[in-house]
This record gives structure tokens, C-alpha cells and sequence, in this order.
């Protein structure tokens, strides 16, 4: 038997009916292939990651500076805390869906790079801050500053690979934010100390440092992000990562042959019509109901959880690295739903297993907190952090590939992330100071909203199984093919064709 790496796939895209000329054929072996992949795993997927982090970083270190006397410092309590953090939710979302168009006509090299360097010089600007309004404004133009690097970045990835692979690739990419809350209290535990130093105090520092780390990595992005696979050559080096031309259009040509209109991601425009079109596609909604409940409940954790553990008698340093351990716990949460999700290709199921696993934590945190001694409840609250989130890296994954074309999907994500963070928007409220330190009013409100969104999910997956039921159903009646090949080359014969791919594809029927 022929080693299958040196076996040549011919790949034609011409269509059944029309001839093939010299630039509608092209051969590579899986070898070359996972070559020019590897390519784009240790370029693009790395320097996303990167960004994510210090976004996560920037927008987390606030729990830190809690701990740190910031709150009294600058003379505010807990509700103005809840309102600045709203107001930078909101500012995300208000600019989510216009950014993502402007990435769209700019490319990811320019956008992200700049973003990036704009919310860490934001960042460090909060050293600066010394009053309510001023504290307000400051997280509010954070909030702008950071509106749309999610759905760009997860955009951006679906312009370099297949389907298939992406759902591993989102939740890597999440890795980044889910890996930032868990690396924020590791580093304010050093941080921290340096308070007095230079006449500043530790929470300034803090600001200073990850402010000054998040401008590195947006030079990082200038230096080293290639583009597309039509533009691969970042936009100030030659970049660490050469892709040849074979390179190049392999990665094209497997796109083009995942599904229709997967177009590059530089210099695209998306009609207005696409825009609205999208934003209408109301079998879509579930999704933004399920993601906006649910996400919301990770909101006062963010936050809170340092304070949480101060509160149970722990000083500051050994308060941000215990609220790690159920942070970095979260990760592997990511991982083993992400690896069920590509696994069994039950989209759908994987994410509602990760919101019910969450919602078990969460019964069982509000049940036994109030009768448990202190170690017993930090180990409660460090399970309820390690499964916050396990779910949402397939459920972008669970959206992305219910979307037909590059333009759609980028609208979709964008709304997603919309419903994602107008959660944490409302998620800031529920803690309130007269609920501390056990906040038994806001874990049961967690609850109720978790158990909504699992509900929504249900839902979703309903109607995706009720519709490839009926294009099934009508496919045979008029002798369609059945699209749920697993290998390299699918071939589409009509869009209905490609709608019963896309749907069977995303539920795994």
C-alpha cells in the first residue's frame, strides 16, 4: 500500500459540466497540505492568541487592583465599579459591528495591529485616574478601544482554514482571553509589590506594566500577522513564516473547496443587504439568546472572584493566586468540550453539555456555601470558575459554520460576540455590595440564567435538526445527493445542496 502523504489529490474546480482549463486544476499531496497549515498554525493562530491575552489582560487587571486598595484610593464603591464595567461593555458593543466593517475594508495586518496598540496605551492611561468620573470615562474608551477584536480575530481565522479545523482553532484562540484570567492574578501577585516604589501605588504599576506588555504585542502584530492566503506577507517584515506560492494556493483551493464564497480577508466589503439579511435571519436568534444569558453569568466572576477570596481571610497576594487555580482549571474545561465538539461533530450537544456541567457547579456552590468552612468554599467558587466558560468557544465554532459566505459569517460572529458581551454588560449587577461576600442572591440569579440559556440552546439545536429533517426529506423525492462526506473533497451541486452540508455539518446527522 502506497504511502498516502505522496499520494497526489486532484482537485478540480471547474464544476461537472464545464471543462477544465490549466488554472481549474491543481495537484498537492497531504504532506504539503499539512505543511502549508502548520504554516498558519505558527503564525497567524499564535499572534491572535497573543492579542486576545493582553485584551483580556487590560479589561481583568481591574479585579486585581482591587485587592490593592484602588477602590479607596480613587474614592468609589462597589455599585460605581458595576457602572464602569457596564459602560465598557457597552462601548464594545456599540462599536462591535461597525469595526468589524472597517476590518473588512482595511485587513486584519492594519486593524488588529493598530486596535491592539490603541486599548494598551487606554490601558496604561487608567494610571492616571483619581475620581468616579474619571474612573468611568477611563473604562468606557477602553470599551471602545477593544470593540470588535473578537469576531475579527475569529473572522479572520475562518479566512485561513477549513471547517473542520476550525472549531480546535476558535478554542485555541480563546485560550487567549480564558488563558489571560487565568494568567491577570498570577501576575498581579508580583506586580503588586511593587507598590510605593517610584511613588506609585501597586495598582498603577499593574496598569503600567500590562499596558506597556499589550503595546509590545500590537508591534508584534505589525512586524509578524500575515494577511490571507492572497496577501500573506505581513505589513513591515518579510515575517518569521515564508509561504511559497504552492503554499499559497493550497490554502486558497482547499477553501474554495470547503464551501462556497470563501473569499480572503483584506480588502473585502460587505453589501449593506448582507448586513441587514443577517441581522434578520431569525432561526439564528437562539444563539444570541442562549450566549447572552449565560455568558452574562461571567461577568461578576471576572471581577469579584479575587475580592471573593480576600473576603475568607486570605491576604492579597495569596488572593490572586488562588482565584487562578479555577481560572486555569477553565482552560482544560475549554479543551475537553472543544475536543468532544470536533470529536463527535455534535456541535450543538457539546455546547449545551458545557452550560449544564456549569449549571450543576452552580446549584451546588449556592446549595453548600452557607454550610462549609473556608477552604470548602473556596473550592466552591473555584468550581464554579472552572466551568463559567468551558462551553463558548464551540458555541462560536457552533455559529461560524451556519453561516454561508464570508460576509455572513463575519455579521453573525460579530452579533454573537454582541449578545456576549451586552451579558457581561448586565452581568455586572449581579453582585451587589449587600449581597458580599457569599452573594447568594447573585448565585441564584446566575442560575436562572443559565438554566434560560441551556433552554435557548435547546431550542437552536431544534431547529437545525427540524430543517436538515425536511431537506432530507425532500431530497428524496428528487434523487439529491446526501452531503456528509467526511474526506478532503466535497462536491455541491446546487446552494440547496450547500444549505443541507452546512446544516448536516453543525449538528453531526
Amino acid at each position: 500500500m502506497s504511502d498516502l502523504s505522496n499520494d497526489k489529490i486532484v482537485y478540480n474546480t471547474a464544476g461537472a459540466d464545464q471543462s477544465l482549463g490549466s488554472d481549474d486544476e491543481l495537484e498537492w499531496t497531504q504532506e504539503e497540505e499539512l505543511k502549508a497549515r502548520r504554516k498558519v498554525d505558527a503564525s497567524v493562530l499564535p499572534l491572535l492568541f497573543l492579542g486576545l491575552l493582553v485584551f483580556q489582560l487590560d479589561r481583568m487587571n481591574l479585579a486585581s487592583a482591587l485587592t490593592a486598595g484602588f477602590a479607596t484610593n480613587i474614592h468609589i464603591n462597589q455599585s460605581t465599579i458595576n457602572l464602569g464595567n457596564q459602560l465598557m461593555f457597552m462601548g464594545i458593543v456599540v462599536l462591535e459591528i461597525p469595526f468589524n466593517l472597517i476590518l473588512q475594508r482595511v485587513g486584519p495586518r492594519k486593524w488588529i495591529s493598530a486596535q491592539v496598540c490603541v486599548f494598551g496605551f487606554i490601558a496604561i492611561m487608567q494610571v492616571f485616574v483619581k475620581s468616579r468620573s474619571g474612573f468611568l470615562a477611563s473604562r468606557l474608551f477602553l470599551g471602545f478601544s477593544e470593540a470588535g477584536y473578537i469576531p475579527g480575530a475569529s473572522y479572520t481565522l475562518s479566512c485561513w482554514y477549513t471547517k473542520r479545523e476550525l472549531a480546535k482553532r476558535i478554542a485555541i484562540l480563546f485560550f487567549g482571553m480564558f488563558g489571560g484570567n487565568a494568567l491577570s492574578p498570577i501576575l498581579a501577585t508580583g506586580i503588586l509589590k511593587l507598590a510605593g516604589r517610584g511613588g506609585l501605588n501597586g495598582w498603577q504599576w499593574l496598569f503600567i506594566t500590562e499596558g506597556l506588555f499589550t503595546i509590545f504585542v500590537s508591534s508584534m502584530l505589525v512586524l509578524f500577522l500575515p494577511g490571507s492566503p492572497e496577501t500573506p506577507r505581513p505589513l513591515l517584515s518579510p515575517g518569521l513564516v515564508h509561504f511559497s506560492n504552492t503554499d499559497r494556493s493550497i490554502l486558497k483551493k482547499r477553501l474554495e473547496l470547503d464551501g462556497p464564497d470563501r473569499n480572503g480577508a483584506d480588502g473585502a466589503r460587505i453589501p449593506l443587504r448582507t448586513v441587514w439579511k443577517t441581522i434578520m435571519h431569525y432561526k439564528r436568534w437562539p444563539h444570541y439568546v442562549s450566549t447572552f444569558c449565560v455568558f452574562s453569568t461571567w461577568s461578576p466572576l471576572t471581577t469579584y472572584s479575587p475580592s471573593i477570596i480576600l473576603a475568607l481571610g486570605f491576604n492579597s497576594t495569596a488572593a490572586n493566586a488562588l482565584s487562578a487555580v479555577g481560572a486555569s482549571l477553565a482552560l482544560l474545561v475549554v479543551f475537553c468540550i472543544a475536543y468532544i465538539s470536533d470529536k463527535t461533530n455534535k456541535r450543538g450537544l457539546a455546547v449545551i453539555l458545557g452550560q449544564t456541567l456549569y449549571l450543576i457547579a452552580l446549584i451546588v456552590a449556592y446549595s453548600a456555601q452557607p454550610h462549609v468552612g473556608k477552604w470548602s468554599r473556596w473550592g466552591l467558587w473555584t468550581l464554579v470558575n472552572a466551568f463559567a466558560v468551558g462551553y463558548h468557544p464551540s458555541h462560536n465554532s457552533w455559529v461560524q459554520l451556519n453561516c454561508k459566505d464570508s460576509g455572513e459569517r463575519s455579521i453573525a460572529v460579530a452579533m454573537w460576540v454582541m449578545s456576549a458581551i451586552s451579558g457581561l454588560m448586565v452581568g455586572t449587577q449581579y453582585f451587589q455590595g449587600r449581597d458580599a461576600p457569599r452573594y447568594q442572591t447573585g448565585l441564584r440569579t446566575m442560575i436562572i440564567m443559565v438554566s434560560v440559556g441551556i433552554a435557548a440552546a435547546l431550542v437552536q439545536e431544534v431547529i437545525y435538526i427540524t430543517h436538515n429533517r425536511r431537506v432530507k426529506k425532500s431530497a428524496s423525492t428528487d434523487n439529491s445527493e446526501a452531503y456528509v462526506t467526511q474526506g478532503p473533497l466535497r462536491k455541491i451541486r446546487s446552494a440547496e445542496d450547500s444549505e443541507d452540508l452546512r446544516l448536516r455539518e453543525t449538528t453531526g446527522l
